[in-house]
């Protein structure tokens, strides 16, 4: 697991994050394999990316995040509503610097 971004990092994000149209949506048949093979290479590809998450009540869109976070080992920069940013370093060829 890498380190927890600081409230630094993470305010930075949010900043990069803020133009970002949402690439993954989580529709009504929930996350799925193919879901989080997408959200996989999304991940590989941008480093950070939202997430739209189309739950009707809040306790399912947190577990919907909680389960996106923990399979595809990402980390929550924002959640505001149904939108969901999430960050994952790529090791090979980082793209986003991170202030310290």
């Amino acid at each position: 697991m890498p380190a927890p971004l600081t409230s630094n990092q993470k305010r930075y994000l949010r900043g990069l994050a803020h133009p970002l149209k949402p690439v993954i949506l989580v529709g009504a048949k929930g996350v799925t394999e193919a879901l989080l093979a997408e959200l996989d290479l999304a991940l590989d590809h941008h480093e950070l990316v939202k997430v739209r998450i189309a739950a009707e009540d809040r306790d399912a869109r947190d577990a919907g995040i909680a389960i996106l976070i923990e399979r595809s080992g990402a980390q929550l920069v924002q959640r505001v509503g149904n939108i969901a940013c999430l960050f994952r370093r790529n090791p090979e060829a980082p793209q986003v610097p991170l202030p310290r």
